[in-house]
């Protein structure tokens, strides 16, 4: 085993090379590698060719790969590096991705999205949290280490996780041998706040559906057939608020639960980093994090409906929604999606015809708690961050990392990330606080070192 560089080395490394890592992460920001598939693909190309160079000139040497699946679907670009470690030394697999999701309406942000900009001690641009702070750490921990890397370390950096990862299970069966690993660090998780870092231990998985409720064959004058008719909107409405009981927890049957948390989310807290107005209730009962991370959720996050400013008085024909499903760590993907159908198809209002249509299902995860990588990886958090890390779930789905554990079952999984609960990940003026990136390259360089001991 090669010698390592001790703790405060690294600490002092870290810190020397940080403003070049901010270099680097202000340079992806300005890539919209946006990879929804009515956004410019050439952008998510361009954003994989500067992935692979920051690789290269770290000492990783990297390419770009695209899988092609069995239907003959081409997966968006991703970046593979690797760099051998000493003989019989294990290898490391760091995951990230560098696909963003779209900004959302230009107004909603206060700077532009793509020009990285730093306000009180937080660099504000799309993608700046996820995921692309996750890959300037991968880079700052292997800079850190230099040729002193106890380990031999792939890098995985994805470009397709913002729209569900569709042919990541292709990908990694296409590349299996280069991504096998000993040690799997996903960098796509939480912090439990600034300054108190978190081992992501679960992860809801997700089932998504649209359904459609139909009442006639064409729209109706509402005047003539208003009232013994009702409209599809308003039979829509009354289907989905069958989805939860009064205290507005999931009422669909066949759903199942998982532990409660040991530890729980001040309400205060919650209310202020999910900007819930004044006044307004939170759902359910039991432990906010239990309703965050171990139990279902159900949330429409889409629906076609005639506008405001197009309406007429017509009676609407049909209506439709699409509903998100978060599932709890340990429930089975399809068994959840029949339970959603059969409750949506039994709760027909007024006869109403309702037609399901089955969207994308994702595994849940949970991880081994007691294992010598979590032990090791907890001490490596202390020592970066001065204060102990927190065993999390997180209500929010990473399917692929089920599937990580189903190709790589001897692997060790430790699920981290860079985001804390006011990144606003997905949202307007989403943002990484500089000074936990900086705690986060430092913690993945002790990881690297630690990994070599297992």
């Amino acid at each position: 085993m090669i010698s390592t560089p001790s703790p405060s080395e690294l600490r002092r490394r870290v810190a020397e090379g940080f403003g070049r890592v901010r270099a680097d992460l202000e340079h992806l920001v300005r890539i919209p590698s946006i990879s929804s598939p009515t956004f410019d693909q050439a952008e998510v190309a361009r954003s994989a060719q500067a992935v692979a160079a920051l690789l290269t000139e770290a000492g990783v040497p990297a390419e770009v790969l695209v899988a092609t699946t069995a239907s003959g679907a081409s997966s968006r670009p991703a970046v593979v590096g690797h760099r051998p470690g000493p003989p019989g030394a294990p290898t490391v697999l760091l995951y990230a991705h560098h696909d963003v999701q779209p900004t959302g309406p230009r107004e909603d942000w206060q700077t532009e999205p793509f020009e990285p900009t730093e306000r009180d001690g937080r660099l504000y641009g799309r993608g700046s949290a996820d995921d692309k702070a996750g890959i300037v750490a991968h880079v700052g921990a292997v800079r850190a280490l230099g040729d002193e890397l106890p380990v031999g370390v792939t890098v995985f950096v994805e470009g397709e996780e913002e729209v569900g990862s569709p042919t990541f299970a292709d990908f990694l069966r296409t590349y299996r041998d280069r991504l096998a690993a000993d040690v799997i660090v996903v960098a796509d998780s939480a912090n439990w706040s600034v300054g108190v870092p978190a081992l992501t231990v679960g992860l809801r998985g997700l089932v998504d559906c649209e359904v459609e409720v139909a009442v006639l064959e064409h729209a109706v004058h509402s005047g003539l057939f208003g009232g013994p008719v009702l409209d599809a909107p308003t039979l829509l409405a009354r289907l989905i608020a069958t989805l939860h009981d009064e205290d507005g927890s999931v009422a669909v049957e066949g759903l199942t639960r998982a532990p409660d948390p040991t530890v729980d989310y001040d309400e205060a807290a919650l209310r202020a980093d999910a900007s819930v107005l004044p006044g307004v209730r939170l759902a359910g009962a039991g432990p906010l994090t239990a309703r965050l991370w171990t139990r279902p959720a159900i949330s429409v996050i889409g629906m076609d409906v005639r506008s405001v400013a197009d309406s007429s008085n017509t009676i609407a024909a049909s209506a439709r929604a699409k509903l998100s499903m978060r599932i709890a760590p340990g429930q089975d993907p399809a068994d959840a999606a029949a339970a959603l159908r059969a409750h949506l198809e039994l709760h027909a209002p007024f006869g109403a015809h309702v037609t399901v249509t089955d969207g994308e299902r994702g595994q849940a995860f949970a991880a081994l708690e007691d294992t010598p990588a979590m032990r090791m990886a907890r001490e490596a958090f202390a020592e970066a961050w001065g204060t102990a890390p927190v065993d999390i779930g997180v209500g929010g789905s990473i399917p692929f990392v089920a599937e990580l554990a189903e190709v790589f079952p001897e692997a060790a999984i430790l699920v981290t990330g860079v985001a804390d609960p006011d990144a606003r990940a997905h949202g307007a003026d989403e943002s990484v606080h500089l000074g936990d990136l900086e705690k986060v390259v430092l913690a993945e360089a002790l990881v690297l070192v630690g990994a070599a001991r297992l």
